[in-house]
């Protein structure tokens, strides 16, 4: 089919020609397939149908807990926000309200706290889960980090 992989991932196969370019994001037993060509999709696809049992879920809407909807423009936007309810349901923080920063500028963590969180696994869970959040919510990288700084001695106060 004439596809190569990438240097920087190695589940992403290009292929380009002159006038188009085709490429095939593969994770598991989910596949994603764009290009600047309708066509040569739709050869793709069949050639893939041909070979393998497969369901073809047309336009992508949802993709590793990322939603993906197209613009007017054309522009692909990335959110998560049913990941985001199920992270705060997770937490038990479903009902909290949004606030204009993710965290105080002057507040200090530290370690030195007598108040350990009765699970620090689940607060890893919660963290870890935050950090993928981060993908489409740069703006809570910052707080993100802070808390990931901790994750070997969580305090209730993280």
């Amino acid at each position: 089919m004439g596809f190569h992989s990438t240097k920087s991932d190695t589940s992403l196969f290009v292929r380009f020609s002159k006038t188009t370019t085709l490429m095939i994001l593969i994770y598991v037993d989910d596949i994603i397939i764009t290009s600047n060509s309708k066509e040569e999709i739709r050869s793709v696809i069949s050639f893939l149908h041909d070979k393998f049992s497969l369901k073809d879920l047309g336009s992508l809407r949802y993709f590793l807990g990322v939603e993906v909807t197209t613009t007017k423009e054309g522009n692909l936007l990335l959110t998560q926000t049913k990941y985001l309810r199920e992270i705060l349901h997770k937490a038990s923080m479903s009902n909290s309200t949004p606030q204009p920063t993710p965290m105080l500028a002057n507040l200090k963590l530290t370690e030195n706290e007598t108040t350990s969180v009765p699970d620090p696994s689940f607060y890893r869970s919660i963290v870890g889960a935050l950090q993928y959040l981060t993908i489409t919510r740069p703006d809570v990288s910052f707080a993100v980090n802070k808390v990931c700084q901790y994750m070997h001695c969580p305090q209730e106060h993280h």
